[in-house]
């Protein structure tokens, strides 16, 4: 709908990029995965829930759709396109 009323839009997950979303910047779903895991495990060896540190993301990923901005009719400063994790073409 938003490419059709010809709106950039922007989200945190990297699926919506896929998808058609102009861009994204959010964290890194994967590695959050995997830092659960490592507070399952602790939690499993014994350690206290409550004794656990809250964590925040720490790996953050900038992904951009260039098939969407050309939809679009806008260009991305190829120095924004430089600093991006990943750039679908």
């Amino acid at each position: 709908m938003a490419l059709g009323a010809r709106l950039p839009t922007m989200s945190n997950y990297r699926e919506y990029v896929e998808a058609g979303s102009l861009l994204s910047y959010g964290p890194n779903v994967t590695d959050l995965f995997h830092r659960a895991a490592e507070y399952v495990d602790k939690i499993l060896r014994g350690a206290k829930p409550a004794n656990l540190p809250v964590e925040q993301p720490t790996k953050f990923e900038l992904i951009v759709n260039l098939n969407t901005a050309k939809a679009l009719g806008m260009t991305i400063p190829d120095a924004f396109l430089l600093r991006a994790d990943e750039v679908i073409e």
